[in-house]
């Protein structure tokens, strides 16, 4: 059976990071291994929580995988709490990564148009580094916004986006994709969670796939607000697939059918965004090839 090393944080309650991951990776038919970065009560949305930081114990597991030959198909990281657990991935990578590895990076720091709390331009530019070393990135536009330019930057270029319109819209974003794959040099980036409007029309949530120097739009019309997991989740489908051989477009295709159910479901039940929305149902769908 293929093997994914899942580099994140572990959050009770939020379906977010390795609770999303290792399901969605496990009925994909590969196994999930995962590495914590941190053990939180819940994920950090919530007003309060509890955050044990595991930057000192990564090595330790680091250790014991090495003495049992480990060997992973793909290595798919996640929520990073600083630029110290950056520098262990690249340990991580030089003990496990191999010619044949598919390295995914989720590079978590920010979303619509805002930074989270552990942003720091430090951070940023270690996760400039790692996405440098990655086959795949998973960024949604904030992220991709920070890649290119930073923090001012970033800000900046958000507020020149928020301007523009339809198909004006689209083709800024899949300029900022054709810079990120040009920047970076990774096989495919993948713009998530972006929204799009045109007059008279439902907003629509898009996903740019930008790949060998194309770029193709993965539609769905957007249902509720913003909810915790949903990038977790369609990165999880994305490492799996490609581990298993499926295309970059059927990946996110199946991704983005999974994500839209499980969005419905939520606010047809109408809890809290930071809760994540209710996946587990159509998790048999994800099996099915």
């Amino acid at each position: 059976m293929k093997k994914i090393a899942v580099i994140n944080d572990l959050s009770g309650m939020g379906k977010c990071s390795l609770t999303a991951a290792i399901p969605v990776i496990s009925v994909m038919g590969v196994q999930a291994c995962p590495l914590p970065t941190a053990v939180l009560s819940n994920q950090t949305g919530y007003e309060s929580y509890f955050w044990d930081d595991y930057t000192d114990r990564m090595d330790a597991i680091m250790e014991e995988w090495k003495k049992r030959q480990f060997c992973p198909d793909g290595i798919y990281t996640g929520f990073l709490a600083g630029e110290a657990q950056v520098d262990k991935i690249f340990r991580f990578l030089d003990y496990f990564y191999k010619k044949d590895t598919l390295l995914l990076v989720d590079t978590v720091m920010g979303d619509q148009g805002r930074v989270y709390g552990i942003y720091t331009d430090a951070l940023c530019e270690k996760l400039r580094q790692l996405s440098g070393r990655a086959q795949v990135i998973t960024p949604n536009l904030t992220e991709a916004l920070l890649l290119l330019y930073g923090k001012e930057g970033m800000d900046k270029r958000w507020d020149e986006l928020s301007r523009l319109k339809g198909k004006e819209f689209l083709c800024a974003v899949e300029e900022t994709g054709a810079a990120l794959t040009e920047k970076f040099s990774v096989r495919a980036a993948v713009i998530t969670g972006v929204d799009h409007e045109e007059e008279g029309k439902p907003v629509q949530i898009g996903n740019l796939v930008r790949e060998n120097k194309n770029s193709q739009w993965i539609f769905s019309e957007k249902e509720g607000g913003s909810y915790s997991g949903t990038g977790d989740l369609f990165a999880s489908v994305l490492s799996a697939g490609l581990v298993k051989g499926y295309s970059m477009k059927d990946c996110a295709q199946k991704a983005v059918r999974f994500l839209q159910k499980a969005i419905h479901d939520a606010v047809e039940e109408g809890g809290d965004r930071n809760d994540g929305v209710c996946f587990e149902k159509y998790l048999w769908e994800l099996a099915e090839v």
